[in-house]
């Protein structure tokens, strides 16, 4: 599609960046809070764990100060569970809700919305030891934990993300480190009850950010990319509905229609894994209704027709090469997409499809939650980091931003991944997302010291412009 007609962003457009708590914040074991999963799980060899991270929260008023030296307009970070409620539930950490009202205030001093999600891959230790998201009691805990963030925040804060990358905990747990299949004999049937209880839990905070903050917004954080079919195959195309489906479409379909995905009950029943739903169960999701989706998106993937005659390793998904589920799909190096370095396929033109495709079912509002290049970012020196291909990797993704947007898609915001530089869920500190570099090294602290790389001063400008100078 040629378009001639030029249409800019809104004028009310959120541009921004992203942090999660348990990967920003360190002091994960102190000040009141309780351990989360990612406190507990075993750290990958060679890699930093989460005591220290970027210190954000002794750094907090420096780093928000430098995202409004930017010239942010939202900045979109988590509420750790466990700095609330220790232990998931019960007595309350009045140092941790200080803590994050004080984060809140800071923010708005510069004009800048706080971006709230409440859950982002740190479940409570506490009652993951009592079964996790396979508990039904769990849903009120959470709803619990929802109520008490709309209590303490609610009229300072309007936007709200309820679960971060749903469809990663339910696919790729494992990894993540979120997932226990100890004495577990059905593992899918596990991780979607699992994910039922999310989607249910989802939907009652939604309905009750509404009651409650009757002027905020909340909607759902998947992370959703575009399946590509591996040939102009019928089968291939088949395959490609069939991820989408079970990785992106299951997801959304539930938090905006309240309803199963088809082609994803049809799976569900042949593995046996139907989840156990409840009189009510429905009725809840359907009457829930997000008022924009947030969606992370680093990169597509593309699947071939697996007919079950290989030995496809049934269950395996892989959130950047694609993913292998016998009889269903196959992953398929795609050969026309570069990668960064670290593997991850880069697709700017992936971006805008998935834009075009998630606004095409749903016709919602959407806000980039996540996006970015992750890199071995290097101070020199004279405390400079030059990190061009960072500043070329959003530069060609703002830009199918802005074509999507002209094509009549609405986009209310932009918030990559990461403002400041974080502890990387497999690959530790080394791994650089943000637009403040933190010295420390994967070991050795150092001083700690922010200092603003290359890409601080082009997003500076590509914010002041709203989108229009691209340039470097």
């Amino acid at each position: 599609m040629i378009i001639t007609k030029h249409t800019p962003l809104p004028k009310d457009f959120l541009w921004g960046a992203s942090t999660s708590a348990y990967q920003v914040e360190g002091e994960n074991l102190s000040h009141g809070k309780g351990p989360s999963v990612q406190d507990t799980k075993e750290i990958p060899a060679g890699t930093s764990g989460f005591e220290v991270c970027a210190d954000f929260y002794n750094h907090y008023e420096e780093d928000i100060a430098l995202m409004a030296e930017m010239g942010f307009k939202t900045f979109r970070f988590s509420i750790a569970w466990t700095r609330i409620l220790p232990t998931g539930r019960g007595e309350i950490n009045q140092e941790g809700i200080d803590f994050y009202s004080n984060v809140i205030d800071t923010c708005l001093k510069y004009n800048i919305e706080p971006l709230v999600t409440m859950f982002h891959f740190d479940l409570p230790d506490a009652l993951e030891k009592m079964g996790g998201w396979s508990r039904r009691d769990i849903v009120d805990d959470f709803v619990n934990f929802a109520r008490i963030l709309f209590e303490n925040y609610g009229s300072r804060v309007k936007y709200w993300l309820t679960i971060n990358e749903q469809n990663m905990l339910t696919l790729v747990g494992e990894a993540i480190g979120t997932s226990d299949f100890t004495g577990v004999t059905n593992k899918v049937k596990k991780l979607y009850q699992d994910n039922h209880h999310m989607l249910l839990a989802q939907a009652k905070v939604m309905k009750l950010c509404h009651e409650m903050l009757p002027g905020a917004k909340i909607g759902p954080a998947p992370n959703i990319s575009l399946i590509y079919p591996a040939s102009c195959k019928p089968k291939d195309n088949l395959a490609a509905q069939n991820f989408n489906a079970i990785r992106n479409w299951l997801y959304l379909d539930m938090a905006v229609y309240g309803i199963y995905n088809n082609l994803v009950w049809k799976y569900l029943e042949e593995h046996d894994a139907i989840p156990e739903i409840e009189d009510g169960d429905m009725e809840i999701m359907k009457a829930a209704k997000p008022d924009f989706i947030g969606f992370n998106y680093y990169n597509t993937s593309t699947v071939e027709w697996d007919d079950g005659s290989e030995d496809a390793a049934s269950g395996k998904v892989d959130q950047q090469s694609g993913a292998t589920e016998k009889g269903v799909y196959k992953a398929f190096p795609n050969p026309n997409l570069l990668r960064t370095e670290f593997g991850w396929e880069i697709d700017p033109d992936g971006f805008r499809a998935t834009i075009r495709e998630i606004y095409s079912r749903y016709h919602l509002p959407m806000i980039i939650t996540e996006n970015g290049l992750g890199a071995y970012d290097t101070l020199t020196e004279d405390g400079k980091i030059h990190d061009n291909y960072r500043i070329e990797y959003l530069r060609k993704h703002i830009e199918q931003l802005k074509i999507a947007a002209e094509e009549g898609c609405e986009m209310m915001g932009y918030c990559p991944w990461s403002a400041i530089d974080l502890v990387s869920t497999h690959e530790g500190i080394v791994k650089r997302y943000g637009f403040i570099y933190v010295n420390r090294d994967e070991f050795e602290l150092k001083d700690m010291k922010r200092y603003r790389k290359d890409s601080f001063y082009w997003y500076k400008k590509v914010i002041a412009t709203n989108g229009e100078d691209l340039t470097d």
